[in-house]
C-alpha cells in the first residue's frame, strides 16, 4: 500500500535541502499519515489517513 492519504491523495513531495552555504541536495517530505479504522459503506476498514483529514472531520472513525 502506498504512503498516500486515501481521502485527499496527499503523498510524498520532493524538493531541495538547502544548507547555509546554499548547497542544494534532493530530499523528500512524507505526509503525516495514520492507520485508522474508518466506516466505508457501513463496514469498518483500515486505511491510511493524513492528520489534516482526521482533524477536519472528513472521515468517520469506526
Amino acid at each position: 500500500m502506498a504512503k498516500v492519504c486515501c481521502v485527499c491523495g496527499k503523498g510524498k513531495v520532493a524538493g531541495n535541502q538547502v544548507s547555509h552555504s546554499n548547497k542544494h541536495n534532493k530530499r523528500t517530505w512524507s505526509a503525516n499519515l495514520r492507520n485508522v479504522r474508518v466506516v466505508e459503506d457501513g463496514t469498518p476498514k483500515r486505511v491510511k489517513v493524513c492528520t489534516r483529514c482526521l482533524r477536519s472531520g472528513k472521515v468517520e472513525r469506526a
